[in-house]
Order: structure tokens, then C-alpha cells, then sequence
């Protein structure tokens, strides 16, 4: 036991004058920030170690005490600065291109945009395009998501600001803002299924699968039974006449585009076949779903555009429910035990 007591005092030591160190060390940028030494925005974190005669892992965990304390502000790719001499974020200034779908040219989404850019310009498609139209822009905000991935990376290349809204980003390097559709799409399927759809259409362009397989892991986990299978929404009467009892959308535009070919081909909603969409809410929204106002929307890629962030950003953001009345059961729902909560995103569902 003396052997034991013997081997643990020199740790014992060690980390109190450890922790002795930093509480000195901290102390020590406490009183150069309040005597004016270090002011504006703070050396980066290599230098001031140097300066205080530290390890840089030291000085970033005294840097991150103060700023829990609110002497000091701190982020990621702009660095740190002592509180309230931060600057405002640069503001994006000119014009903004808009890439939407046809006939979105006047949407939520855009006349909220316009609010902060009364002079961007929305066009639904790019095939006329030229290098020198671009010349007039200083960033691009892409809704559409049959934008070619070739015209984006173009535009990374110019270094142009893209942020991309409403679908997944098809280029990596750019920043994104998008409903969180694969927990609405788990939240929906689970509505469905309990309500007793056992054979689901899930409704998005040719080569997207982010639909149908969310609604497949869905599945997987409330009814192993269900039958999954994908159109585009201008095939979706087709879906209906194979069996499909329900139909899952992608976005809002999907939604408006699968409820005019299921007009056009005489199926009623909820009669014939439930609708229901994740994406941007609308007041021309054609069904039920999770849906994410379009002014939050708006805000994510104005924010995006104005602060100087040097790493692509994607924001995931979760749906509210929206009841249209475009769904019902299928009138032979079977109780099963449902499993516990699932977790996406950091939320319950």
C-alpha cells in the first residue's frame, strides 16, 4: 500500500502544477486584454503561445475558458476577438443570380431574397448562359436541382459564391441549405405505414435515389413488407395504376408536379392515393408533409453569402408538419408494435 501511495504523489503533483499553469496562464491573457495589450482581434493561436511561453494546446483551452465567459468571441475560419470589436460580417454587395425551376421565378423563396437584393435576377434555365453574363453577379443561389453539375463547378472555379437551397448540394465545395429530408421522409413513411400503406411511390427526377431510400431504410424498420418503387411525378399516374397507395415527394415543386398529372389523369387525392412532400412550404403547396418556411430558408443562404466562411457549409433543417388533408388510411392499417425512437440529426422521431 506504501508503494501505491508512493508511485501516485509525483502524478498527484504533476497535475496540480499543470492546472496551476493554466489558471496562471489564463490570468495572465485576462489582464492583457483588459489593459488594452491585446485588443481587436486577437494573433493566432501558435503566435501567442510563443508570446506567453506556452504549448499552443495550452493557450486554446485558456482562449476557450474566456470565451465562455464572454470576454472573448470565437469562430471557426474568422478567428478571435476580444468581445464587442468584432466586425460585422462582410456583406455580399451586387447582384445575385438565381438558378430556379420554371415558373419559380416568383417564388417564397426568391421574394424573400429580393428583400435583400432588390436587383438579383431569377432565371430557370442556363443553356444561353455565357461567361461574360456571369461578369454582372457576385454570388449564385441554385433551386433548381436539374442544374447541371458542370455550370456549378464552372462557377467555383470563377471562386463565384454558390449556395445551394432546397436539395442536396451536387458539388461538395459549395454551401448548401436544405429541408432535412431524410427525417421528414422517415417521419412520413412511419405515418404511412401505421395508417396501413404497404406498397409506396416515392416521387423524384431520373438518377436522384434520396427518396427512395430513405423510405427503404424507413421501411426496413417499421413494416420489412413494404414495397418501394420510384418515378418522376410526370409518370406518377403510373405509380398508382401498379398498386401504389401513397406517394412521397422530395420537394414542394415535386409535390405541385405530381398532384397536376395525378389531375390530369382523374385520380383524386386522398381518394385514390395519399400525397405528401418534405421541402419548402408555399401557400400553392399541393399536400400534407414536413415542410420548412421559406423566409428560415431565405435567412440560411443570405447568412451564407454574407459571412466569410472559407469551408462549404451545409444546414440541415428540419420540417414542421403541415396537414392539407391530401393523406388517409388505407382502411387496412394493422397494429404492430411500433420500435422505440429513432434518432437523425441529432433529433427524435
Amino acid at each position: 500500500m506504501n508503494s501505491i501511495l508512493t508511485e501516485s504523489a509525483p502524478s498527484q503533483r504533476t497535475q496540480s502544477e499543470s492546472s496551476y499553469k493554466f489558471q496562471r496562464l489564463r490570468e495572465k491573457v485576462r489582464r492583457a486584454i483588459e489593459s488594452g495589450e491585446l485588443a481587436g482581434k486577437l494573433p493566432g493561436e501558435r503566435a501567442l503561445a510563443r508570446r506567453f511561453h506556452v504549448n499552443a494546446k495550452t493557450l486554446s483551452k485558456a482562449l476557450t475558458d474566456l470565451a465562455a465567459e464572454g470576454l472573448l468571441d470565437r469562430s471557426i475560419g474568422r478567428g478571435t476577438y476580444v468581445k464587442g470589436s468584432q466586425p460585422a460580417p462582410a456583406v455580399t454587395t451586387g447582384k445575385w443570380l438565381v438558378v430556379c425551376e420554371a415558373g419559380e421565378e416568383d417564388s417564397g423563396i426568391v421574394e424573400h431574397l429580393r428583400k435583400q437584393c432588390p436587383d438579383l435576377e431569377a432565371v430557370s434555365t442556363i443553356e444561353q448562359v455565357r461567361p461574360s453574363y456571369l461578369n454582372q453577379f457576385c454570388a449564385v443561389v441554385n433551386l433548381a436541382e436539374a442544374t447541371p453539375e458542370a455550370f456549378l463547378r464552372q462557377l467555383l472555379v470563377r471562386n463565384m459564391p454558390v449556395v445551394s437551397a432546397n436539395h442536396e448540394p451536387k458539388a461538395y465545395s459549395m454551401h448548401a441549405i436544405v429541408p432535412d429530408l431524410v427525417l421528414g421522409i422517415t417521419r412520413l413513411a412511419r405515418d404511412l405505414m401505421l395508417a396501413g400503406h404497404r406498397k409506396l411511390g416515392a416521387v423524384e427526377p431520373r438518377g436522384s435515389t434520396s427518396v427512395s431510400q430513405a423510405l427503404r431504410q424507413a421501411a426496413a424498420r417499421y413494416a420489412p413488407e413494404t414495397l418501394i418503387e420510384t418515378a418522376e411525378a410526370a409518370e406518377a399516374a403510373d405509380l398508382v395504376r401498379t398498386g401504389a397507395t401513397a406517394l412521397v415527394c422530395g420537394s414542394s415543386n415535386g409535390a405541385r408536379k405530381t398532384r397536376a398529372t395525378l389531375d390530369k389523369h382523374g385520380i383524386t387525392v386522398p381518394g385514390r392515393v395519399s400525397l405528401a412532400a418534405v421541402g419548402c412550404s408555399s401557400p400553392d403547396a399541393a399536400c400534407s408533409g414536413y415542410f420548412v418556411d421559406c423566409g428560415k430558408i431565405s435567412e440560411g443562404i443570405v447568412n451564407l453569402l454574407k459571412d466569410a466562411i472559407p469551408r462549404p457549409v451545409t444546414l440541415w433543417i428540419p420540417g414542421t408538419w403541415v396537414d392539407r388533408g391530401t393523406i388517409a388510411p388505407t382502411g387496412s392499417a394493422l397494429p404492430f408494435e411500433e420500435p422505440p425512437p429513432l434518432q437523425i440529426s441529432g433529433v427524435v422521431v
